[in-house]
Formats: structure tokens, sequence, C-alpha cells
């Protein structure tokens, strides 16, 4: 899987990944942006509680015409200083509907510790590498 990320200016980028859908990315004022798009961070709560939602509706599946609603708050807290990346993250299923906790329960369980990309991704290895006009740099 790819994401094609662009620079728009200041600190605006376009990502466009496989499915073809653009989200617009942009730092608040406070770090010289204009707020015109959803903050990095603001994108991964956004992804986590996607894929873990996306997990619990599949497993859910044959009971979903009991449920009316679910809702996903994703709380993160985050380190004091920088790198400013998240030290917790708490979400919290608000769920109506005709189905037994127990069911919901489980299904978040499986989402967490067996389906969710998303989460098992928060851990993962990053590496970088630099093409600075057109030629591949080596690291320092």
């Amino acid at each position: 899987m790819k994401v094609m990320t662009t620079w728009n200016g200041k600190r605006l980028f376009t990502s466009v990944g496989d499915s073809g859908y653009p989200v617009e990315m942009d730092a608040t004022p406070a770090y010289g942006g204009d707020g015109k798009g959803a903050t990095p961070m603001e994108l991964i709560l956004a992804g986590l509680a996607g894929c873990i939602g996306i997990d619990v509706t599949m497993i859910l599946d044959q009971f979903l015409g009991s449920i009316r609603s679910i809702e996903i708050e994703a709380d993160g807290t985050r380190k004091e200083t920088t790198p400013t990346g998240f030290t917790a993250i708490e979400l919290i299923f608000r769920v109506e509907g005709d189905i037994p906790d127990y069911r919901v329960w489980k299904a978040i369980q499986l989402g967490k510790e067996k389906y969710c990309a998303v989460s098992d991704s928060l851990s993962a290895d990053i590496s970088y590498r630099l093409i600075l006009n057109g030629v591949e740099t080596p690291k320092p």
C-alpha cells in the first residue's frame, strides 16, 4: 500500500492513496498553518477509530440490524516535550441498539488484539530515505 503526499505551500499537504480519495492536512495557525485540513495527529486518531470500527462492524455483521448507531471517540494524550507523540489513547465506544454488551466487548477485544492494522502499526519501525533533485542521498 502506498500514499503519495504533496506539499501545497506553507504547511498544507494533500495525501492520496490507492483508493484515490484525497486527504488535506494542515498545521494550526499556532504552527504556521492556516487550518485548512485535519492535523496529522487527528488523522492518527481517526484512522485508529475507523480501523477498529470497521473491524467491530465486520465481527458483529450478523447483529448490525439490531444496532442503531455506533460512535467512537478517540481521546489521545500527548507528551509535553517534542516530539509530542501520543503516550496514551482511549477509545470510547457509544453503541445504541438491542445487543448484549458482551458481544460488543468481544468484538472490540478481537479488533484490538487480532484485526486492527492501525493499532498494530503504531509501534512499527519507521525508516527514511532522501532523494534530492532526483538523486538518492545516503544518510550522513
